[in-house]
């Protein structure tokens, strides 16, 4: 791996480059929401204040506007500190413009140092080992978030109608230099529910979603993230892709994206 292999270059403390590998499929000029997505969190739990005892419990994005492969800044404010829980908010702002481009809200919950009892399911799909590899959709460039990210369908397929259930890994870090972080991965991949789980025709419908929300009932581990999506759709426009996410250990969590739905 060499460091231009990368989602992002850091120019300074909170002021990052994307690389093409960010590029969506649908817009040549910005980027897919994962990789932003996966910034944000990245700097909210690894900001200079961060308590070490916290752990990311959920975090809501809304995603503003296309976010441009331009340089980017990172700001961070902590908006209730609390003892056993906090809510922090960070802004990701194309670097000239006083408009953010993304916003996530995150809350952190302390854990306990004494073992407590583990309620979890174990693994509930077939391992990414026993799944084949699965072809990205056409996409009209050849580097971008499609070739940055590896893809493996237990159920479904990117061209296929109805649900989805997808492992994806990252082929590269977040940031160059640094090596990916459990987070990292789930991030990155959380945004594609909807893509993988269309309902409608892609060439006659576009699917917006302008929010994104993550909730980690476990730390992820491994290098493997599985995103099991269905979407709905209601006839006035509005939809809901729901997602139960996975490492290879089983549930970590879940991730919902609200769509909006419309003619292309």
């Amino acid at each position: 791996m060499t460091d231009h292999q990368a989602f992002y270059e850091r120019l300074s403390e909170n002021r990052y480059a994307p690389t093409e590998h960010t590029r969506g499929p649908w817009d040549a000029a910005s980027q897919h929401a994962g990789p932003p997505a996966a910034l944000l969190g990245r700097a909210i739990e690894e900001r200079p204040d961060a308590r070490t005892d916290m752990r990311l419990a959920r975090v809501t994005y809304e995603i503003l506007r296309p976010v441009p492969i331009a340089p980017l800044e990172v700001s961070i404010s902590v908006v209730r500190a609390g003892r056993s829980v906090e809510v922090v908010e960070a802004t990701l702002t194309p670097e000239g413009s006083d408009r953010p481009a993304m916003l996530a809200r995150a809350l952190r919950v302390r854990t306990t140092h004494e073992p407590g009892p583990s309620v979890a399911q174990g693994p509930l799909l077939p391992s990414p080992e026993d799944t084949a590899p699965t072809p990205f959709f056409g996409v009209p460039w050849d580097i971008g978030y499609h070739t940055a990210v590896e893809t493996r369908f237990a159920e479904g397929a990117w061209q296929e109608q109805g649900p989805g259930t997808c492992w994806m890994r990252m082929r590269m870090p977040l940031v160059a230099g640094d090596a990916p972080r459990p987070l990292d991965r789930v991030l990155v991949a959380a945004d594609s529910g909807n893509g993988m789980s269309n309902v409608l025709d892609f060439s006659r419908h576009v699917f917006i979603n302008p929010d994104l929300t993550v909730h980690l009932h476990r730390h992820p581990v491994g290098e493997w993230v599985c995103v099991e999506a269905r979407t709905s759709v209601d006839e006035a426009g509005i939809g809901l892709a729901d997602a139960r996410l996975h490492d290879e250990k089983g549930p970590i969590g879940r991730s919902a994206q609200s769509l909006f739905i419309g003619p292309r």
